[in-house]
């Protein structure tokens, strides 16, 4: 920060506690069962996080600073009403007065706001995206019958792709309100909540002089800022953050096949090709994306797999498409040793105790929530048969 002529300054916190209510919940559950993004759900997260953001920045007003760096979320569960909290350290400047009011936020910590203004790019505002979404009965039930058959399952692909992608919507949304040209340093989070899945988006919208056409569509980049930083020195710009899903189904032979081999050991052939043609499906689709958007590469690619159970699994690439620029540069040739050494956790507690963070959840599978199809056809066997119970007593 000094390099910046800035100075760190007080820890702010902002809070905001709310409940789903019973009303909102059976709307929800109603929603859940459709499938598809949860409403209820993403405006709950949103405006609670929202409201715990702006009760930071007001902290941050009374301190006087230009600035808010580290700006993070957390969400702690207090006997089911849910605690939403923004976190961030005041940045004053050191040459000049105080500030009534502070000129940015960012995500960034200082040794990434260091790289992300010497690549020139202008900090304006933290912003974030958000979607809850459900496999539901529906895409459950059709996403059951076609995974008898090996190979990909449209029904789940579909739906994961399209909700997946209204969290970079939002976020891309929130960065044109602020007048901002790009997002950058984006982090994503998916996390279970509440019988669905919650993936989020943070960010920092910013300018760059050489993004002046990308105000109506802002770039995105997940990029930490030191790659960025690096990108940038040999002449290369953000272009889009691509995401590429898809979502398979052992088959129900070749489920039974594999199986059986595994008694006996070696390689599971009908395994090992779906999983490869998973992966090349979902890199496939990022690069579709790059090409549409005139990128040159895609880079700091990025895998996930989730079991979704009942013999489903879903595959996720993402990444960011990147593009050569002439003249472009950074305004330093060389980073300080300051901006690259990482600091070291030195309190570490694992127990939680009664209050769990939601947001410690980001290894958990998705299977903590989408069961698979076969959870859901047993529940409405069990159902159905429970009516027929019943009519069957009062004949």
């Amino acid at each position: 920060l000094n390099k910046l002529g800035l100075n760190a300054g007080q820890l702010c916190l902002g809070n905001n506690v709310l409940a789903l209510g019973v009303f909102k919940g059976i709307g929800a559950g109603l929603s859940n069962l459709a499938g598809g993004e949860i409403e209820e759900i993403t405006k709950l997260v949103h405006d609670g996080r929202t409201n715990a953001y702006n009760r930071m920045m007001e902290e941050a007003r009374r301190y006087n600073g230009v600035g808010l760096a580290g700006v993070t979320f957390d969400l702690i569960n207090h006997g089911g009403n849910l605690e939403f909290i923004a976190l961030g350290s005041t940045i004053h400047q050191s040459a000049a007065g105080a500030s009534d009011r502070p000129s940015f936020s960012t995500s960034a910590n200082a040794q990434a706001l260091y790289c992300q203004m010497d690549s020139g790019f202008t900090p304006h505002s933290f912003v974030f995206g958000n979607v809850a979404y459900s496999i539901g009965v529906g895409g459950n039930i059709k996403g059951a019958f076609r995974g008898l058959k090996r190979g990909e399952v449209p029904q789940y692909t579909q739906i994961f792709d399209r909700t997946r992608h209204l969290a970079l919507t939002r976020i891309k949304d929130e960065a044109k309100s602020v007048k901002a040209n790009a997002v950058i340093g984006i982090e994503t989070t998916i996390m279970p909540f509440m019988g669905t899945q919650e993936m989020m988006m943070i960010g920092t919208a910013s300018t760059h002089p050489a993004l002046n056409g990308y105000f109506n569509d802002p770039v995105t980049s997940d990029m930490t800022n030191e790659e960025l930083w690096n990108l940038v020195n040999i002449g290369y710009l953000p272009i889009r953050l691509v995401m590429g899903v898809s979502v398979y189904s052992l088959g129900l032979a070749s489920g039974i096949t594999s199986s059986l081999k595994s008694l006996v050991g070696g390689q599971i052939e009908s395994l090992t090709e779906l999983l490869y043609e998973a992966r090349e499906k979902a890199l496939e689709r990022i690069e579709e994306d790059a090409e549409k958007c005139g990128a040159d590469e895609v880079v700091g690619v990025k895998t996930r797999v989730y079991n979704l159970g009942g013999g489903l699994v879903e595959f996720m690439v993402i990444g960011t498409a990147v593009k050569k620029v002439a003249g472009i540069t950074t305004r330093s040739d060389t980073l300080p040793p300051q901006a690259i050494i990482q600091d070291r956790e030195t309190f570490v507690d694992d127990t939680q105790g009664g209050n769990i963070s939601l947001d410690k959840s980001r290894m958990a599978s998705s299977s903590k929530t989408q069961r698979g199809p076969i959870s859901i056809i047993i529940t409405i066997v069990f159902v159905v048969f429970y009516i027929v119970v019943l009519m069957a007593k009062r004949h």
